[in-house]
This record gives C-alpha cells, structure tokens and sequence, in this order.
C-alpha cells in the first residue's frame, strides 16, 4: 500500500472511530485474552454487529421506529440530550452496542448494570398523560425489537443479503440475552416472532410533533468535520430508506424509486471505503484478544 494511501486509510479510520463508543473509552477490548465475551466470535452476533457501515445506518432506523413509540419518546424527550449532543448519544449507544457485544465478560456485564441503574432514574409523564418508566419489561422489549430488526435489515441490504433464514433466529435469540438482562421478558427471538409483534405494536405508535422533530434533527446532524458531513448525510438517508413502508408512511417520509436507488448504491459504496479503513474498531479488537487476528 503506498504511502498517501496509508495516510488516506487513517485518517478516514480516525473519524470514523471519533463517533464510535470508542471515543469514550473505558474499555480493553483485547484484554484479557481469550475472554469470549457474552457471544464470542462464533456468533451471528458478532458477524452482525461487526460491520460499522451497516450498523449506522441500521441505528438511524432503530432510533426513528423507537420514537414512534409515545413512551419510548417521552423517556428520550425528558431524560437525553439527544437534541442539544447528538454525537454524545451516538457515541453512548455506540458504547453500549459495542460492549455488550464485544467486550470482555466483566466490562459487558458492568455495562449492563449501568445502563439498569440509569433506567430506574427514567421516569415521568409522557405528551398523553400516561405514565413512562425506561424499566417497565414492555418498554425495554420495544427498544430491543427495533434496534435488533434495523440492524439486521441493515446486514442484509448493505453487508450479507445471503444470511440465512436459521442464522437470522439465532440472531434474534442471540441478541435477546441483552434485553433480558435488562429486564425485558417474552422477547421474540425469531424471524416470525419479530414480525409478528412489530404487527401487533403498530396500534400504539404514534407520530406527532416532537416525533417529526426527531425526524428534523436527524436530517440536519453534526458531523465529526466538514469532509465527513456529505458521508454522514449519506448514511442518515440510509437509515431513514429502511424504514418498513408503514413506519415511513406514519413518519410523512416518501421517497421515490430513483431516490432509494441512489441512496442505495451511494451507501454500498462508500460502506466499501469504511471497511477498507477501519483495522481498529472493536470487532477487529475483540478478535485480536480472541486470537483471530494479528496483533
């Protein structure tokens, strides 16, 4: 590789990590070794959740479908700063994501008992006079669902339609041990399951204003720096393009077939040019600590 594109590679790789949990640090992914994890690399989990590209774009759709949910709403509304530190919450659930999937056992767990305690304090009243609490078991299952199908419609439109249907239940069954750890309970862990309730929940969600605020604040979201913001942009329409008809519907959000295939084939490409760069990110050292890669 010559030397300007070694220089190139880096320094995508550096704005790339700075919007990833990583940035926060706090944690050794490549110690102690040999330390699976609550996964380890033989899971799908770890195939799913390993490709940054996919999992942007799959968290921006996660994030838009939780928010249709009133109460998931509320809890974000009153209790993040979501509005005013956007990277610092991408970061902060990109540290969460990253860790429970690939950090050693004990910094996973901690993780988890953080993210509990924090939930007791998320607590109140949302826009239609129900009452919210982020650690009510229905709640958390309804987070869970819609990161876990937006991540895995993500995997299978930007880095491995071929997935198989068996690997995308264990999947779903992989990934529930986190909701339930929790707090979640009867979490669909298959393909069916998920679909199902995702049928079942259209009822409750709603879109009003401070949904489309969302929706608004998304479109027009910061950037590293300004070489990264047409990439950025990018990757937010991707996620905005998986969106299931129904969601984007209720969302007011219609985008024509020459729109989606251009952002289809912009997204393909520049995923390409990520996982080029990246030789850092947390997968890459999770497998390091796992002997997989080179260290």
């Amino acid at each position: 590789m010559s030397g300007f594109c070694q220089l190139l590679r880096k320094r995508i790789e550096r704005q790339v990590l700075s919007i990833s949990g990583l940035a926060l640090g706090g944690i050794d992914f490549e110690n102690p070794a040999g330390d699976p994890g609550l996964f380890g690399p033989e899971s799908v989990t770890w195939r799913i959740h390993g490709d940054f590209s996919s999992m942007l774009c799959g968290g921006v759709s996660a994030l838009l479908l939780q928010m249709l949910h009133p109460l998931a709403l509320a809890g974000v509304w009153d209790h993040s700063s979501f509005r005013e530190d956007m990277l610092g919450r991408l970061r902060r659930t990109s540290q969460f994501i990253s860790g429970t999937t690939f950090a050693p056992t004990r910094d996973a767990t901690a993780l988890i008992e953080k993210v509990k305690s924090i939930h007791l304090r998320v607590t109140g009243t949302d826009a239609y006079g129900t009452p919210y609490a982020a650690s009510d078991p229905d709640l958390l299952v309804w987070v869970h669902v819609a990161e876990a199908y937006s991540f895995l419609q993500s995997h299978l439109r930007y880095r491995n339609p071929s997935l198989t249907s068996a690997e995308q239940d264990r999947y779903y069954q992989e990934f529930a041990r986190v909701a339930e750890s929790l707090g979640a309970v009867n979490v669909p862990d298959s393909v069916a399951a998920v679909e199902a309730y995702l049928q079942v929940m259209r009822p409750q969600l709603r879109c009003d204003e401070r949904t489309r605020e969302v929706v608004r604040l998304l479109r027009n979201a910061p950037a590293p720096s300004r070489l990264a913001k047409p990439v950025g942009s990018l990757m937010i329409q991707a996620g905005i393009e998986l969106l299931p008809g129904w969601a984007a519907e209720q969302l007011g959000i219609s985008l024509s077939p020459v729109k989606r295939k251009t952002i289809r084939f912009g997204t393909r490409r520049i995923a390409g040019i990520l996982r080029w760069a990246v030789r850092n990110g947390s997968w890459h050292r999770a497998m390091r600590r796992m002997g997989r890669l080179p260290s």
